[in-house]
């Protein structure tokens, strides 16, 4: 058994309806001038409004960023601290899904430590590099995928380099989390199914790690359970709560669980096809997972059954078990929720400029491998992986 340690600070409420408990929450911090951070599409259905209008009935001052893109960038950060500092807020407020989380740690970070005009996240590029508590920020996520609300990272694309980079630190761990099942019921299918498997992948990952501990394995255990038996039912009706409570619940433990135990090579190697060819995060993930869950298969010394349990309708047993059986399921339940069939045509799917030519995926490969192999989760893959080995599942993939 590994030596491990534990911390979970954060205060986090959990419940339908439990949005409307975001004012005296607010009051519990200290603060009185929320910067409340989102993006364009909560913003149109007036979510963002709704939320707004909650703090001010309580007598908190507010001010709104909405302009932040998927994969936000470094420029996105800079903007919205630039904003943080021109509001004059005291406290911060991420709503929404992966993104407006990251940024709003990465403002957490740069509005306190950057100076007067913020100085650049890409100073906190990689791990324990922030000096102390940020900016108090309270994360309200409405989608069940990323586990932002209880980790302890930032992942920002620097444009200049096509790499997204991670800011690693317990500093920027939300001091609160508001999880409210009736904030899902109106993301679309692909949406859903995207988030819903990278919040199953996290758990996976942090599964097998290397660096898993009996901590970790509870949560990751938990997670895998909730979200694989439910994220069928939840990606065929959103407004189905109970199932949605589910998935939310999952991916909080999923986002504690790999906090611990960090990922793998999923991880690894999806951020830079996010990076390269702007797919989505959850999309990336799930069409690498069923070739680096092959790739690792070599690796399993067991857990493989427990994963195989918690996502396919029909258990198996160990004396009947092979490790293949789960890359089967995983391409199964993949397909069931609508996930693209590869690599090729996840990238052609989120082009904006037309089709992508098997050259041009090619001429990255090499690129996208190397940044790879500069993220920490590389180490704790339970496959030892060398560049090559990173180049041919990047290949096998497509």
């Amino acid at each position: 058994m590994n030596e491990f340690s534990f911390s979970v600070p954060q205060n986090i409420t959990v419940g339908k309806g439990s949005l409307a408990k975001l004012p005296e929450i607010a009051k519990k911090s200290g603060g009185s001038h929320a910067f409340l951070m989102s993006g364009p599409h909560l913003a149109k259905m007036g979510l963002v409004e709704k939320a707004a209008n909650s703090l001010k009935s309580a007598g908190i001052s507010v001010d709104t960023f909405t302009d932040i893109e998927g994969n936000p960038s470094v420029e996105t950060v800079d903007k919205a601290t630039a904003a943080f500092k021109e509001a004059g807020a005291d406290f911060i407020v991420a709503f929404g899904g992966g993104s407006p989380m990251d940024v709003a740690k990465a403002v957490g970070v740069t509005a306190k430590y950057g100076g007067k005009y913020g100085g650049s996240i890409t100073e906190y590029e990689g791990a324990h590099k922030v000096p102390g508590p940020i900016i108090p920020l309270i994360a309200i996520p409405t989608t069940a995928g990323t586990g932002s609300e209880v980790t302890a990272f930032s992942v920002i694309t620097d444009h200049s380099r096509d790499y997204k980079l991670t800011v690693f630190s317990y500093e920027i761990l939300p001091a609160y989390a508001i999880l409210d099942a009736e904030l899902l019921t109106t993301a679309p299918a692909s949406v859903a199914a995207a988030c819903g498997i990278d919040a199953f992948i996290h758990a996976e990952e942090a599964y097998i790690s290397t660096a898993a501990s009996p901590f970790s394995d509870a949560m990751a255990e938990k997670a895998m359970s909730l979200i694989g038996k439910n994220i069928r039912r939840f990606v065929a009706n959103r407004g189905d709560i109970e199932a949605a409570e589910a998935m939310l619940v999952g991916s909080l433990f999923a986002g504690i669980a790999f906090s611990f135990a960090r990922l793998g090579n999923v991880h690894a190697m999806s951020h830079p096809v996010s990076a390269f060819f702007d797919v989505p995060h959850g999309v990336a993930n799930a069409v690498l997972l069923p070739v680096i869950a092959e790739y690792n298969a070599l690796a399993d010394h067991g857990r493989y059954l427990t994963i195989y349990n918690d996502i396919s309708p029909i258990p198996a047993y160990e004396e009947e078990f092979e490790p293949m059986m789960l890359v089967d399921a995983i391409r199964e339940l993949c397909g069931e929720i609508g996930i693209p069939a590869n690599l090729t045509e996840a990238i052609n799917n989120a082009s904006k400029t037309g089709p992508v030519s098997a050259e041009e995926i090619e001429n990255k490969i090499e690129a996208m491998a190397v940044d790879a192999m500069k993220s920490g989760n590389i180490a704790v893959n339970p496959r030892s992986s060398r560049q090559c080995d990173i180049e041919m599942l990047y290949r096998k993939a497509l």
